[in-house]
């Protein structure tokens, strides 16, 4: 499998990377559907977050997948920002943690 390539972003002053870590996708150990996750880092940090969205509308079959390229800048940014508000701190140690936004990355 390719490796997703790797976005800078800029939030609050801070250097972040992020790359697309699950494109939306049909799962039968969850509840169905599943929307897309996002892995981030901190520049100069070694924890990293995934940060998964809602089940957005369901793809048709054959459609194509999604890229990271075409996710809006601003909603990774919120998201990062949601995750950081809700306890992620990127400059710890420790293990991934996974943080739950809505729609908007709220």
């Amino acid at each position: 499998m390719k490796q997703s390539p790797e976005f800078d972003i800029d939030v609050d002053g801070e250097s972040f990377v992020w790359k697309l870590q699950r494109q939306p996708a049909w799962s039968s150990d969850a509840a169905g559907w599943r929307g897309m996750a996002i892995a981030v880092r901190h520049k100069e940090g070694q924890r990293e977050v995934v940060i998964e969205f809602p089940p957005g509308p369901q793809r048709r079959f054959g459609a194509p997948l999604l890229h990271a390229s075409q996710i809006a800048p601003a909603l990774v940014a919120k998201a990062i920002a949601s995750a950081m508000a809700a306890g992620w701190e990127p400059h710890s140690r420790g293990k991934t943690v996974t943080i739950v936004v809505d729609a908007t990355g709220g």
